[in-house]
């Protein structure tokens, strides 16, 4: 069942490929085992593209592909994994490791009021900054790892699941196998 899950909501090999923002990668992408789907690829293909999708910055996609190759892990779900953190999440997110990270570090929260603007953001990083950064680098790990995990437990599960179904099937034809040749 993960299998063909993960395959109906993967991108196509063509569309990661052709993507601007990875050509910078080149013949790097060629590598068939970015492109397979298996348990070990696919759970490392979550814990790549989650622990990227709290990295607050722009180029999360090519962090993530960059990432996925040397790890030699499903580069598709990688760079689509990133998305979890899209324009419409993105502020509950990332207002929650803000919120991590000053509670880690025992300081109150701050009120603040955002603004698209160069000097709003270098006055943050000073003050909501080191906070934001913590929450945002724990939750990383965490939902990485647990992405890792919980991806690796449901395509075990599934795996033993089918082994079973296959060998009820079996004993159940053996069963009749052997009660035809009884009655013959």
């Amino acid at each position: 069942m993960p299998r063909k899950f993960i395959q109906r909501i993967m991108p196509k090999h063509e569309t990661v490929r052709n993507s601007k923002s990875l050509k910078v990668f080149g013949k790097l992408l060629h590598d068939a085992n970015l492109w397979h789907l298996n348990r070990r690829s696919a759970a490392g293909g979550f814990a790549v593209g989650l622990f990227f999708a709290f990295i607050p910055v722009p180029f999360q996609m090519v962090l993530a592909a960059a990432a996925a190759i040397p790890f030699r892990v499903n580069l598709p779900l990688s760079v689509a994994l990133v998305w979890v953190s899209n324009p419409i999440t993105m502020p509950v997110l990332f207002y929650f490791c803000y919120l991590l990270g000053n509670w880690i570090i025992g300081e109150p929260a701050q009120a603040f009021t955002f603004e698209l603007s160069w000097h709003w953001l270098a006055q943050s990083i000073a003050t909501i900054g080191p906070a934001f950064l913590l929450g945002c680098l724990i939750m990383a790990v965490v939902s990485s790892v647990v992405g890792y995990f919980t991806i690796s437990l449901l395509w075990r599960q599934s795996v033993v699941s089918a082994w079973r179904q296959r060998a009820q099937k079996m004993l159940e034809k053996a069963k009749q196998r052997a009660k035809h040749d009884a009655n013959d």
